[in-house]
């Protein structure tokens, strides 16, 4: 049975090769863009265009048409490929149309060779869109799906070509555009057969290693993310060991397989299986794993939107078909239709909701065998992980700020992961923003904000190296000593918290002061110059009751600390009430701006630009009479006396 997707939805491929069949109410061209894990693509070389049609298992149309049928063979993709992202455009100086709003909605669809048809897909509401990413085939455990897209540009091929991460997007475009307007769109040889790795050696690649970044925004990302980096060679620190980007890592040769579950029984969906995804080490798979859910979650929530909203436009217009002739207005007949409408406008709801209570319940599956799998980076404070913690050696690629959901689903919840070290840093509301918050007084709010910004700082301080991370707290008014206990006892502070307003601006002064020497000793690759005593490990600013004690001169430090600060180390985390700083007008909005606001309760404030659902977030805070975050600060406390740190 043939499955009508609508946007976000997807379907099991049963098919390794496929063809994908393209029809469009005025000639179009079709072309397809290869992705790695990181959600890059590594260059021109992988994109098949009617310039350049043919790339390992995939061939593209050579020109414009109003029909077109594309080839794929998805064992035969390079082995880091795993999407394929089909786009449309519009010819440009040709003399056709500029948008497709005045064309009829395109239509694709997946058959397998013999020509039965797998999925379908009509992609509907283009307007001033003059270029689409269609369609998706991506790779999920050992399994491929086909995804419906339909994201589209208003700014042309160039601009879909910009959004994959290809800096010479213009030009590729320009160039795709000059071969179709001149009936010029060249022929090029078979490529060679896809070679394997040789033995410890670097593994087979047809380009260079793309940049790093997953495309998508990260949730609560609700923030901006980067992905995990290609194989390559360490990072080094030539000067002096100050380092503040993500390690490195050293691959020597492909990564093991994923981990696969046993073939399914006929008719039952397969067993999930944790570490399922692409990458070089199981936390790395863990880590595209959790995006992987995020994305299903978004896109299969958006999928059940979208059809409700087509079954209320639906049946809109046929009540309104009915009641606008007055023949028709009244009687059985009006009755009978009316009734058929609604009928119908039921049945389709049931459906869309059969549909989503089958995904969803795929995923809360999914997420019962990761969650207990996840290192302590990734883990809640209740996951047996942390009881068996060891200060770790190197510093994790990622770390989770909290949860993600959505009304759908409160139960289904995603980890909130963050890619270290930070780029943005934190801002935990203490104010009355919501339903959550509302039902709680202004003390306790300000207590659970406070014992949230002990258990982020204790989250940071647990998945650094001995030494590698250091906190300091300013609490002017000297009112947070209990949420702060867990720090100041365990000895994890190399300072007491600061008070008052001379311990505000000392503390303030020092950290200005280590992030301009930082900073004039990176640009002159001076690094060995910096003083011997200048802690050179990253920074982490608890900023406590903010604007409380700070004068101009100190809100204007924080500032500068918000904005120069992460790239050289140092990182803030305010617990503030936005609305109790309103006496400082506009002065402080650049800095709000500058951090990811997080709340001590549940609330919905996070809305990714990407499909702009509107997420839940609920912090991570350890469980009511939990000493699991005292005995893990204890063992950073020890670890750092043992090394010397």
């Amino acid at each position: 049975m043939t499955a009508e997707l609508v946007r976000g939805q997807n379907h099991v491929l049963p098919d390794a090769r496929l063809e994908i069949r393209v029809s469009a109410g005025e000639p179009v061209l079709a072309g397809a863009v290869l992705v790695d894990s990181t959600g890059s693509t590594r260059g021109t070389d992988w994109i098949a265009h009617p310039g350049a049609p043919q790339l390992p298992g995939l061939e593209v149309p050579r020109q414009a048409a109003v029909n077109h049928r594309l080839a794929v063979d998805l064992e035969a993709l390079p082995e880091d490929a795993v999407q394929v992202r089909v786009l449309l455009a519009l010819p440009q100086g040709v003399g056709g149309p500029l948008s497709f709003a005045s064309l009829a909605a395109p239509f694709l669809a997946v058959t397998s060779l013999e020509g039965a048809e797998l999925a379908s897909y009509t992609i509907i509401g283009l307007g001033s869109e003059s270029a689409v990413i269609a369609v998706e085939l991506y790779r999920r455990g050992e399994s491929w799906k086909v995804r419906a897209v339909g994201q589209g540009y208003a700014e042309g091929l160039a601009a879909l070509l910009h959004d994959q991460g290809l800096p010479e997007s213009a030009e590729l475009a320009s160039g795709i555009h000059a071969a179709i307007a001149g009936a010029m769109a060249r022929s090029v040889p078979a490529p060679p057969p896809r070679q394997t790795a040789p033995v410890g050696g670097e593994p087979a690649s047809n380009g260079a290693l793309g940049p790093d970044g997953t495309g998508h925004p990260q949730p609560g990302t609700a923030g901006s993310q980067s992905g995990a980096p290609g194989p390559g060679p360490a990072a080094s620190t030539p000067h002096g060991g100050v380092n503040y980007q993500h390690p490195g890592r050293r691959a020597t040769a492909p990564p093991p397989p994923p981990p696969t579950a046993p073939a399914p029984e006929p008719g039952r969906p397969a067993q999930p299986v944790a570490g399922d995804a692409a990458g070089w080490s199981m936390n790395e798979r863990l880590y595209n794993q959790v995006w992987g859910m995020f994305e299903d979650l978004a896109r299969t929530t958006a999928a059940h939107r979208s059809a409700v909203d087509f079954a209320d436009s639906r049946m809109e217009q046929e009540l309104d078909k009915v009641l606008s002739d007055p023949a028709t207005r009244s009687g059985p007949a009006a009755e009978a239709a009316r009734e058929a409408a609604r009928a119908k406008h039921t049945d389709l709801l049931n459906r869309a909701r059969e549909v989503l209570d089958r995904d969803l319940a795929q995923l809360v599956e999914e997420s019962r065998v990761v969650e207990p799998a996840l290192p302590p980076e990734f883990a809640r404070w209740d996951n047996p992980v942390w009881h068996a913690y060891q200060v770790p050696m190197e510093i994790p690629m990622a770390l989770r700020l909290g949860d993600l959901s959505l009304p759908e689903r409160t139960d289904l919840r995603v980890p909130m992961l963050t890619r270290l070290p930070l780029e943005r840093g934190l801002w935990i509301d203490s104010g009355h923003t919501g339903r959550a918050s509302a039902e709680l007084d202004s003390d306790e709010l300000r207590r659970r904000a406070g014992e949230l910004a002990t258990a982020l700082a204790g989250r940071l301080l647990a998945v650094y190296p001995a030494g590698e991370f250091s906190v300091q707290v300013i609490d002017a008014a000297g009112s947070n000593a209990a949420t702060l206990a867990p720090l100041t006892t365990s000895g994890v502070l190399k300072q007491p918290p600061a008070s008052g307003a001379g311990g505000v601006g000392e503390t303030l002064a020092g950290l200005t002061k280590r992030v301009d020497l930082v900073q004039m000793a990176v640009r002159s690759r001076a690094l060995d110059s910096l003083p011997p005593d200048l802690d050179t490990a990253e920074q982490l600013l608890i900023v406590h009751d903010f604007p409380h004690g700070f004068d101009d001169r100190a809100i204007t430090q924080l500032r500068y600390l918000a904005d120069e600060g992460p790239a050289v180390g140092v990182h803030l985390l305010l617990v503030a009430d936005r609305e109790e700083a309103s006496a400082y007008g506009p002065l402080l909005d650049p800095l709000w701006r500058a951090l990811l606001r997080v709340t001590p309760v549940p609330d919905d404030h996070l809305i990714d630009p990407w499909v702009g659902h509107q997420w839940t977030y609920e912090p991570p805070l350890v469980p009511a009479n939990s000493q699991i975050l005292p005995q893990v600060l204890n063992s950073v406390a020890e670890a750092r006396r043992r090394y010397g740190r």
